[in-house]
Parts: C-alpha cells; sequence; structure tokens
C-alpha cells in the first residue's frame, strides 16, 4: 500500500467495508423543494459520491494526489480478473487466411435480399432487390474448405451474379470465382477457384456450442477483409419463421452487410457455423445475428458438389402449428402440426392423409412445428416413411412414399445474335408463380433508355407481337422472323403491361 501523508486519512477502496444490501424503499410523494436547497443537495451528493470512488471521506478532498492514486489503482484491480477472458488473437492467426472476401457482380433486377447488395437484413425480406438501371457489387465472405481451391458461402452472396471474384486474405491474390451450385432454401452455395496449396478452416462441430459460449466471426462487414468480432452464443436450434429448413446458431456477435458467408469459430478454432443473416429493421447490426450449423451447410456442400442440386423429401401438404385453442378442439394434447390442405396427386393424398389431420410424428421422432419441415426435407424421394397423426381422437400411423422437392439450378444469363443489345435470362418459376406468367424472359442488360417506350433493366418480356413463347429458342425465332428490322415487344414493367419496339439485328433476320 502506498505511504500516506499525516494529514490524509483515505483508505483504498478495496479495503472499505462493502455496504449492507437492503431492499428498495417504496416510493414515497413528492414535494417541492427552494431551487437553492436542490442544489446543494445535488453538490454534496456529488462530492460524496466522488470521494467514495476516491475512498476518501469528504473532509479528505483535499489531501493531494492519494486520491487520484487510489482511484487509479481501484480501475486497475480487474486486471487480474481480465486476464480469464479469452484470446481472440491465435484463433484469428490460425483461421484468418482461409477467410476470403467474395464480390459479386449483379445486372440491374437481379433476384438477390434487399438492403446492401447480397446482404439480408431481417428474416422478413423480400427475395429480390428493388430496381436499379445501374449494375451493382454486392460483398460477401466465405471460407476455404479444400485445398484445390473449393470455397463455402452463402448462396444469397453470390445469387443473380454474372461475375464473382475471389479475394484471398492476404490481400495480393483474387480469381474469378465460378458456382458449383446453390441452393436457396438453406442459404448455401460452393464455389470454387483455380487455385492450389491453399489454407484451409478447421472445421468443427455445432454440437461444441451451447448459449453462453464464446464465438468469434471473421469477415469482411462493409468490405473491411480480415475483420475479427466476437461474442457469446445467445440460443442454438432456434427457427426464424414456419417452415425453416435450418436450425440456426444465434449469437451476439457483430455481423454486418459483407460478414455473410464468413466462418463462426468457437474458442478451439474450429468453424461452428456459417453467418447467414442479422434481425434488424436498419440493416445494421443490432445484437441479433445468426449461423447455419457446420454440419447442416456440409451436407447441402457435399449434396451441390455431386448433383449441382439439393434432392428434399416432399409430403404436399400445408400445415399450421397446433394453438391452445385448436388442441382443445382436436382433443389433442401435445405438440402437432395440423394439415390444412392436400395436394392432388401428392405422397400425402396417395398415403390417405386428409384435411384436419394433425401430424404428431415421422418415423418415431417427434414433429413439432421447428421439426416437421426439416425430417420432411431430409427424408430421401422415393423413400417410405411412417407417419404419425391424430385423427378423431385417437393416433393413427400411414405409410408415405415421399415425393421430391428440387431446388432449380440457377439459370445462366446469355445472350445471342437475336439480341446482341441486350442480356436476358429465364424468370425463375417462383418469381413466373408471383407475376402470373407461364414464361417469361428478364431485361438484365439494356442499353440506356430514351423514350420512355424503350426496353429498359428488369422489364420482363412477355410476348412478340400478339405471340407467347415457352422457351428460349421460340423466343429467338419470333424475333428474327419479325418484318421490317423492330420488333414490338409486350412487357411486364411493375404492375404494368406495355409495348415496347426493339430493333432486331440483321444478321437475325438473315437467320430466321
Amino acid at each position: 500500500m502506498p505511504a500516506h501523508s499525516k494529514n490524509n486519512t483515505c483508505r483504498p477502496l478495496a479495503t472499505a467495508r462493502p455496504a449492507p444490501v437492503r431492499p428498495l424503499p417504496q416510493a414515497l410523494p413528492t414535494r417541492e423543494r427552494h431551487p437553492l436547497a436542490a442544489l446543494l443537495g445535488g453538490l454534496l451528493l456529488g462530492a460524496a459520491l466522488l470521494s467514495a470512488l476516491a475512498g476518501c471521506t469528504p473532509g479528505d478532498a483535499g489531501t493531494g494526489d492519494a486520491p487520484i492514486r487510489n482511484m487509479a489503482a481501484w480501475f486497475q484491480q480487474p486486471a487480474s480478473r481480465s486476464a480469464a477472458m479469452p484470446d481472440f488473437g491465435p484463433l484469428m492467426r490460425a483461421q484468418g487466411p482461409a477467410v476470403v472476401n467474395i464480390v459479386s457482380v449483379r445486372p440491374a433486377d437481379a433476384p438477390g435480399l434487399e438492403g446492401l447488395p447480397g446482404e439480408p437484413t431481417s428474416t422478413s425480406v423480400e427475395p429480390f432487390t428493388p430496381r436499379q438501371d445501374t449494375p451493382s457489387e454486392g460483398l460477401g465472405s466465405g471460407f476455404i474448405i479444400r485445398p484445390d481451391g473449393l470455397i463455402l458461402t452463402n448462396a444469397h452472396v453470390v445469387a443473380g451474379a454474372t461475375s464473382i471474384t475471389v479475394r484471398l486474405a492476404d490481400g495480393r491474390r483474387e480469381y474469378p470465382g465460378r458456382v458449383i451450385g446453390a441452393d436457396p432454401q438453406s442459404d448455401i452455395a460452393v464455389l470454387r477457384i483455380d487455385a492450389d496449396g491453399l489454407p484451409v478452416a478447421r472445421l468443427g462441430s455445432s454440437a461444441s456450442v451451447v448459449p453462453g459460449t464464446w464465438v468469434a466471426a471473421i469477415g469482411a462487414p462493409f468490405g473491411f477483409a480480415n475483420t475479427i468480432t466476437a461474442g457469446i452464443v445467445s440460443a442454438t436450434g432456434r427457427a426464424l419463421a414456419d417452415g425453416d429448413l435450418v436450425s440456426f446458431i444465434q449469437s451476439d456477435v457483430a455481423v454486418n452487410p459483407g460478414s455473410s458467408g464468413g466462418p463462426l469459430i468457437n474458442l478451439r478454432g474450429e468453424v461452428v457455423g456459417i453467418n447467414s443473416m442479422i434481425f434488424s429493421p436498419t440493416g445494421g447490426y443490432m445484437g441479433l445475428s445468426f449461423a447455419i450449423p457446420i454440419e447442416s451447410a456440409l451436407e447441402v456442400a457435399a449434396e451441390l458438389e455431386r448433383e449441382g442440386t439439393v434432392r428434399r423429401g416432399r409430403l404436399g401438404v400445408t400445415i399450421q402449428p397446433v394453438t391452445r385453442e385448436l388442441a382443445r378442439a382436436f382433443g389433442f394434447e401435445g405438440e402437432g402440426m395440423v394439415v390444412g390442405t392436400v395436394e392432388n396427386g401428392s405422397a400425402a393424398e396417395q398415403a390417405g392423409l386428409h384435411s384436419g389431420d394433425v401430424i404428431i410424428g415421422l418415423d418415431g421422432r417427434l414433429a413439432g412445428p421447428d421439426r416437421l419441415p426439416q425430417l420432411i426435407a431430409a427424408a430421401t424421394p422415393g423413400s417410405e416413411r411412417k407417419v404419425m397423426v391424430w385423427r378423431e381422437g385417437r393416433r393413427q400411423e400411414f405409410t408415405v412414399v415421399m415425393g421430391e422437392t428440387r431446388a432449380e439450378p440457377p439459370k445462366a444469363t446469355h445472350s445471342s445474335a437475336a439480341d446482341k443489345h441486350l442480356t436476358l435470362s429465364e424468370v425463375p418459376a417462383e418469381q413466373r408463380k408471383r407475376l402470373g406468367i407461364a414464361y417469361g424472359l428478364r431485361v438484365d442488360k439494356a442499353p440506356p433508355a430514351l423514350a420512355d417506350d424503350a426496353i429498359r433493366n428488369g422489364d420482363v418480356i412477355l410476348k412478340v407481337g400478339g405471340r407467347s413463347f415457352g422457351n428460349r429458342h421460340e423466343f429467338d425465332r419470333l424475333l428474327a422472323s419479325t418484318p421490317g428490322g423492330y420488333a414490338p415487344l409486350l412487357v411486364r414493367r411493375g404492375e404494368s403491361a406495355v409495348y415496347v419496339a426493339v430493333e432486331v439485328p440483321e444478321t437475325a433476320r438473315e437467320a430466321g
């Protein structure tokens, strides 16, 4: 303990007797006080607090610099306890080199997620970006899982990209990336770059983290490469929406736009998840980030590399959770999912499932709201499964031959002689359904629009003249057979349908 002057009777705060814990008093009625009395009371209270922090009584406040030394000593005391805090330096040195920065170029109105390009801002985002008139760059992250250039990232990071650049952590090397496969339902994509001998991320198990466990994320938030942030796991097995095929790891690790696709790492330096989304009304970090468990990601990645797509089981029903009121109405106790509708010709119909059945299990495993969609999706198409239901006051079992849900592979954009000034791509089935059209071609790149009747980025071509088409070949043929050098195209633009005129190249007319 430092020596004190004779007139200094301060004690270090560490040796002061702790004040007894008392219950909070009830609030008393307020009464008016003279302003001067209130001011003096505040000054005395502030002096008492400062003196207490310094380890002095109010009468000792003017006795030299000992109180300052004692305050410094008090603030330094937690240093011994902070030594037990995790050191993320070794983790960053070990795993940082395997994390990459992904830059994807999208044409205007390419599919993606709202917010910054390639980044989700909440669990309720729409699957398409607002319309833009120029190509945009999306930023994301990923990590190398094989030294020959195989990379794991999020599907939304590369959705709709016409070109992908992968930058390594050393900041010196970058390579063009190509998509081996992408699965929007699980938000997993596999990329490849032409390189060898690359550093590889060490993979672990999501079972190694529980609520309260320290974890860290490495990525490129807002393009700042090789950024590490840390926090704790808030929850595991988190379902963000009905029908989710992923049970997420929730943490308070800071994840911002550009971090998606990067690894979530435990204190052993093992990847336990892939940072996928944040929950935020503003698009910035709000303390809620979600990662896909690494086991789920690797399972999808293996199928994408092998097949280029993911095959999932399908029952062919619409379902909703059993609420307390519904359980009472059905005379049912426990967790389950009520069948709303059964599709004609589906696996469920062929097995004898009805609207109003309560599905309570699949192959002996309980099927609550968070689990049933995952169990169904994990079933191999064509395989037999035992579905347990509650019907008319008793349990019944049905054998179902599972159907198949196959995610459509991403359509590559391409151009031809018939539209050398345009870049077109097929409208995905999900968007066609939403637009109420059988088929269409989306304009990904068009010449600058000089008039209202000019074709624009984001237009969806429905007809050539008055004739519909069902594939790209038919469109090219109709365009080439148009006389006069110009073709009238009926396009969907927002909520309207308008005709625009496009010039047909001479070579296309000759080829037709």
